[in-house]
């Protein structure tokens, strides 16, 4: 098969950001929350009438979504066009209005006591989004008197919101000058097609003048990004604070319902282990050729092993890959991909103008998928197809469920798509040819816990510790280059001699406005996907079922419960995240064992 490597937008809505049928939708939306509004002034909280509120709402969050995706997908290809600033702010100004209704909606349900909310969740149009219900009559404890926050919404517009769009504005803005040692020609390049350059360029002097350029530019643009970045969580901790928060984790863990035990325990383990990297990065440095390693090194491409030399891997090659490796442990999840490569539902052109970085996202009101990233042709850059396609098959199997059964966390959300990885990185490592390639492939296959172990977890240090000091007043950037050294530093153990002070800067996910700590779902989802593929690997035929009870299950209770219910594991107990570790030791001791031949 010959697949496109470009999206298809039109069948959401024809004609671009000047669709009617986009405009007709915004219109549509609007009447409806009108609507919606008018209903829950005037409504009983009797079940009947409660079920109607929450069909409407979910009939407005599905059409919300459906623009949102549509629009950020025409901003994603064509990054840093001023034509999509006015259509971000009109969508903002519909979530803000339905925010108003919503929130008397949640105070709807708190008006009634726990013994009538209890009956009225057992009528059969509820429930199936009971425990989400549940969720927004807690949440409506936390809620201010309608006026207030309103207002809060309405400020979140040019407030929070803005400075997240206004760090893309500064990053579409962006270019930098490296030289290629090959032939020692000078190239300009966007902030983008850098950060795609530094994990796949596999010339050491080539790659190290990239970082040095990398951060040489975010460094520039510290003053203006620190701005942002202060304001962002400033507006972030006040309203934090306006609604009762203590601390600057209660709320990315209850989004990502977990407890602050699972977390400290999840991390206490990532600590533990972090030592069994040393010796990795050590031999990889030997294979490479340095004499110290850079930030730019961690995930850099083994070349020149042996007599193998890594091919580049045609778009049509990983998709048909991907298909064959899905299928061998769920003939859904192949069946899947394919539609999704025939339906061109994936965005993957190597072209200068698009945004770094990659996602999926659902169209709510099709029931399809949406993904976003920028293929090279490497290894690593079909295990991010794989990963995309995860999360896609995720929300597929929900599809026959109301829209609030679809709202699973960050954390549960890359666990489908990291197990969809390991499945494509296991096969690529079993299918080589002469130990040569097996090294290669398996390095490759260290992407992942490098960047789940280490990465990952330098990002939650310098947040957490960046959110802490941001309580007491403005960081400066000079303060905000020392706590990410000093998280990075801590993260790695010591194994980086070269480090990214300003990654601060330059990650997008730092100032990403609607998820706060956007990093340890990442590591949790790594780790718990971990144990779901030791299931798979234990039950064969019999894990296709499973799995996707314990999919349609991820918006419908707590991490805990989901890992209590599906695997028999109590998360806040280490023994469950140090079985993940010990399969990336496992991965590391062939890794060392399989090198020596080549040093």
């Amino acid at each position: 098969m010959t697949y496109s490597q470009n999206w298809d937008l039109d069948s959401i809505y024809p004609g671009g950001i000047n669709s009617p049928q986009l405009a007709q939708k915004y219109q549509l939306v609007d009447d409806q929350i009108k609507n919606f509004d008018q209903q829950v002034m005037s409504s009983e909280p009797t079940s009947e009438k409660i079920a109607d509120l929450a069909d409407l709402a979910q009939t407005i969050g599905s059409g919300l979504g459906t623009i949102s995706i549509f629009i950020n997908g025409l901003a994603s290809v064509d990054y840093g066009n001023s034509i999509y600033g006015p259509q971000f702010n009109k969508l903002g100004k519909l979530f803000v209005a339905f925010s108003v209704p919503l929130n008397k909606f949640q105070k709807l349900l708190l008006s009634l006591d726990e013994s009538s909310f209890a009956q009225t969740l057992t009528s059969p149009r509820l429930e199936q989004i009971a425990f989400y219900l549940t969720e927004l009559r807690t949440d409506a404890k936390r809620l201010r008197d309608d006026a207030t926050e309103a207002l809060i919404n309405q400020f979140d517009l040019d407030g929070q919101q803005a400075w997240s769009q206004h760090y893309d504005t500064i990053s579409a803005s962006l270019s930098m000058n490296y030289t290629d040692s090959e032939d020692s020609k000078t190239r300009h390049i966007s902030a983008g097609q850098a950060l795609n350059m530094l994990d796949g360029e596999p010339n050491n002097d080539t790659r190290a003048n990239i970082m040095s350029n990398y951060e040489k530019m975010w460094g520039n643009a510290e003053n203006l990004t620190a701005d942002t970045l202060n304001h962002l969580a400033g507006f972030r901790l006040t309203n934090q604070n306006a609604h009762g928060r203590q601390s600057h984790l209660e709320q990315p863990l209850e989004m990502n319902r977990m407890s602050q035990a699972t977390l400290d325990t999840m991390w206490r383990v990532v600590d533990a282990n972090k030592s069994m990297f040393k010796p990795y990065f050590d031999r990889k440095k030997q294979l490479l050729g340095l004499k110290e390693m850079g930030w730019q090194d961690q995930v850099a491409p083994l070349t020149h092993i042996g007599d193998y030399q890594p091919k580049e891997v045609s778009y049509d090659d990983a998709a048909a890959f991907i298909i064959e490796q899905f299928g061998k442990f769920s003939p859904k999840m192949a069946k899947f991909a394919r539609k999704a490569f025939e339906n061109n539902w994936i965005e993957s052109e190597n072209r200068p103008g698009k945004q770094p970085g990659g996602y999926m996202e659902s169209v709510p009101d099709l029931h399809e998928s949406r993904i976003f990233l920028t293929y090279t042709g490497s290894v690593n850059d079909a295990a991010t197809i794989a990963h995309e396609l995860g999360h896609a098959f995720h929300s597929a199997q929900l599809t026959d469920l109301p829209l609030w059964r679809d709202a699973y966390a960050m954390n549960v959300a890359e666990t489908a798509s990291t197990f969809a990885e390991l499945i494509v990185n296991d096969a690529n490592v079993s299918g080589a040819k002469s130990d040569a390639e097996k090294l290669v492939l398996l390095d490759a296959k260290m992407t992942n816990p490098i960047a789940m172990f280490l990465n990952i977890h330098a990002r939650f240090l310098f947040e957490d510790a960046f959110y802490s000091e941001r309580k007491n007043g403005i960081v400066t950037p000079q303060r905000l280059n020392e706590l990410m050294d000093e998280a990075q530093k801590n993260a790695f153990d010591g194994i980086l001699d070269v480090r990214h002070p300003h990654f601060w800067s330059s990650k997008l996910h730092f100032f990403i406005d609607s998820v706060p700590f956007y990093n340890f779902p990442y590591t949790f989802g790594y780790l718990f996907s971990a144990g779901i593929y030791a299931q798979a690997q234990k039950d064969g035929a019999g894990f296709e079922d499973k799995y996707i009870a314990l999919l349609r299950d991820t918006a419908n209770m707590t991490s805990e419960a989901l890992a209590h219910k599906h695997l028999n594991v109590d998360l806040t107990q280490p023994d469950f995240w140090q079985a993940g570790a010990d399969l990336i030791q496992s991965d590391i001791n062939e890794f060392l064992k399989l090198s020596e031949q080549f040093i």
